[in-house]
């Protein structure tokens, strides 16, 4: 089973180093997306040759489009390898997995077919993702995207445009999905993603104004295509109890809590499944723990 890890990342070198290294296997290749703001030279040094650095680097803001080039940089680099990965698994340089490289392939094979994508249809309360995120226009970062919202927002007021934007024009018949920016996907399913974001030039363009489309474009496409009777939840482990825009840091509680299940498995509004990875870690004490639980598991089996 071979499996591409398309890794987002843009600080803590050395934590990026022992995540790549705890995904070294004869079956793997790793490649890397370096934010465009942060300097690629820490990172070739700590991670060296055991990583792709894909060359087309991306300028990174949280919860703008620029994730979404980002992440179809890694998966061009993926399919256009020699050679041909079964699944493309999309994680950040803060994760962390919580089973063996051969347990997460052994994994993948015996679920082969299977599309790992957190996915509901808007709006979902239950999920925090109201259509909203979709109707209200979100400049891009920079001033001038700062003015052109400013703009619509006064000709809005003004009753001189519509305050709100209806996707259904650049959506037509697909119905908006959102979940989780993390995914675990086939090659099948990645080469019909390549390749309807190639031929739909305006849905596309719809989302570069919109708030964290990261979490939107891939579950639409899916959820509109053959693929949508094969998508489960996905296998990253986040802790949202803290509240927030962001998960919380992975700690000593966490860690107990993965010891005492092994085989970690969750239910909640996108399903049920186990999970093979877990963010955020940027402790290197406790990527050391990790570390070591996957290896004492591994003496044991």
């Amino acid at each position: 089973m071979n499996v591409a890890y398309l890794i987002l990342a843009h600080r803590q070198p050395e934590q990026l180093a022992r995540l790549v290294g705890e995904l070294q296997s004869p079956s793997t290749e790793v490649f890397v997306h370096i934010d465009a703001h942060s300097d690629l030279g820490p990172f070739r040094r700590a991670v060296g040759s055991r990583a792709h650095f894909v060359a087309n680097r991306i300028p990174i803001h949280w919860g703008d489009y620029s994730l979404i080039r980002a992440a179809l940089v890694l998966m061009d680099a993926a399919l256009a390898a020699p050679s041909r990965y079964e699944y493309l698994v999309l994680i950040s340089g803060a994760d962390y997995p919580l089973r063996s490289v051969d347990e997460i392939e052994n994994f993948f094979r015996e679920n082969n077919g299977i599309e790992f994508i957190d996915s509901v249809a808007m709006p979902s309360a239950a999920a925090a993702k109201p259509l909203s995120r979709l109707t209200r226009y979100k400049g891009r970062p920079g001033p001038v995207g700062w003015w052109v919202a400013k703009g619509r927002r006064l000709l809005g007021g003004l009753g001189l445009m519509p305050m709100t934007r209806d996707y259904r024009k650049c959506f037509g018949e697909l119905v908006p999905h959102a979940g989780n920016q993390w995914w675990a996907l086939t090659r099948d399913a990645c080469v019909y993603i390549q390749k309807f974001t190639a031929d739909h030039p305006k849905f596309m363009r719809f989302y570069e104004n919109t708030h964290v489309p990261d979490e939107m474009v891939f579950q639409t496409i899916l959820a509109n295509s053959p693929f949508r009777s094969n998508m489960r939840r996905s296998i990253t482990y986040s802790d949202w109890s803290g509240g927030g825009a962001n998960p919380s840091e992975i700690g000593e509680r966490h860690i107990t809590m993965f010891r005492a299940n092994p085989y970690l498995r969750i239910d909640g509004i996108y399903g049920s499944g186990e999970l093979l990875f877990c963010r955020k870690v940027t402790d290197a004490a406790v990527a050391d723990q990790l570390a070591v639980m996957i290896r004492q598991r591994n003496a044991r089996m």
